[in-house]
């Protein structure tokens, strides 16, 4: 049985800012994380030896995953932030810090005059950013599934995942339109430097929009308790371990489909750029649009069958999508299409499922560092796995490992208590 919040409301005054300044930021992460993957092919060798560029940019992949190692470390950090002073501190901290290490990559110099510490500048940026980005979601999802009417969470929740996917676009559409209007060598010389600078831009306007959200109402109300943590995090292990299988399938599906399937097809396909970045930007606009409706769904027959939709429609596509995808940007985008249905029915709503898994005092941290694990392990290493694994097995083992982590997400579902409506206070 599930609890029912006490309906409150929030005046349009409070919530334009804090829904603006919460979507904004997190747009930050994903623009930010997001463009590290577009622009991999014209920034490789600016950061690596110019001899092979197959290695270069499996070398890039590489701190893109290393990246990811340091988003647990980050996720208890800002998430114990967030649980201690506030969710609203935590993250103006974030994105304060995300948009630090972007404009770091944008000005840094080059493989070929500095040598090997260039591709030191861009390691220690890419961890920076990892420390931020593993607070910044879980902050985020803590934050607004705070100040959501209950009856509502579910669609409220999909904002974040719409910010996601619209900071992801952005960058796409950066790359193409750099592409289209700078030529190929300076690209790779001055061109890929430009989105990195406008992450450091828009970070300042997020931390500037986030100053002005007040705190949740339950945070405000749990008064800054001050618990032991391990105690609490071993109490709620069962929680934690059910947040990293959860979290597994739809981390390698999303990132796989979403975020580094243009890259992939410029890499591995030989699809041009301007094809496969038109591509990704119509089927993340599909992406954003139905997400809401997935969101209302959850909010109205429960969080476990609309999981469930989403995690076995997508294994059940996974091959019949690998086939689709050819060597011309309209059967990319067909089966990039094919995939945003049915991801963004799980990843809309679980914001509001992993809230609802931990009490207020615990909520964000508890959330943050089995999440950051999860993403580290299994999305950090995702575009790399594709690129090596294509290049070396065939794309169709790389599928299948989705697939099998596609499984082990849907059997932690079906194991799952249903949430929907619980009390968050």
């Amino acid at each position: 049985m599930t609890e029912t919040l006490r309906p409150h409301t929030i005046p349009s005054t409070r919530r334009t800012p804090q829904l603006v300044g919460t979507a904004l930021g997190h747009a930050l992460e994903w623009y930010d994380w997001g463009i590290y993957a577009i622009f991999v092919p014209f920034f490789a060798t600016q950061f690596f030896h110019q001899g092979n560029q197959l290695s270069a940019v499996l070398s890039s992949l590489a701190i893109f995953a290393v990246g990811f190692v340091a988003r647990p470390l980050g996720g208890f950090v800002f998430g114990r932030l967030a649980d201690r002073i506030g969710r609203k501190t935590a993250m103006s901290a974030t994105v304060a810090t995300i948009a630090v290490a972007s404009f770091a990559v944008g000005v840094s110099p080059t493989y070929t005059s500095i040598g090997a510490w260039a591709s030191l500048i861009l390691l220690v940026a890419r961890v920076v950013q990892g420390l931020a980005c593993g607070g910044e979601l879980p902050s985020a999802q803590t934050y607004l599934s705070e100040i959501a009417p209950a009856e509502k969470r579910g669609t409220w929740s999909s904002l974040i995942y719409i910010a996601s996917v619209f900071g992801n676009t952005v960058g796409v559409l950066l790359g193409l339109v750099l592409t289209l209007t700078l030529s190929n060598t300076e690209m790779h010389t001055f061109g890929w430097r430009i989105p990195f600078l406008l992450g450091g831009v828009f970070g300042l306007v997020a931390v500037y929009m986030r100053r002005k959200m007040s705190e949740t109402e339950a945070f405000t109300l749990a008064g800054r308790e001050r618990s032991r943590l391990w105690p609490e995090l071993v109490r709620h292990r069962k929680e934690a371990l059910r947040v990293i299988g959860l979290s597994v399938g739809f981390t390698v599906v999303y990132y796989s489909w979403v975020v580094a399937a243009p890259a992939y097809a410029i890499n591995s396909l030989h699809v041009s750029s301007s094809g496969a970045l038109w591509a990704g930007v119509a089927s993340s606009v599909l992406l954003m649009a139905v997400m809401p409706f997935w969101g209302k769904l959850s909010d109205r027959i429960g969080r476990k069958p609309v999981l469930l939709i989403s995690t076995l429609g997508a294994a059940v596509m996974l091959y019949p999508m690998q086939f689709l995808m050819g060597h011309n940007a309209w059967r990319l985008f067909a089966a990039m299409a094919i995939a945003a249905v049915f991801i963004s029915a799980g990843v809309s709503i679980l914001p509001a499922v992993y809230a609802e898994m931990f009490p207020t005092h615990i909520r964000a941290v508890g959330l943050a560092v089995p999440y950051s694990v999860a993403v580290a392990v299994f999305g950090g290493t995702a575009p790399y796995l594709q690129t090596w694994i294509g290049a070396k097995l065939g794309q169709s083992s790389y599928t299948g490992y989705v697939l099998f982590l596609l499984v082990v997400s849907s059997l932690v579902i079906a194991r799952m208590p249903e949430t929907r409506g619980k009390d968050l206070r």
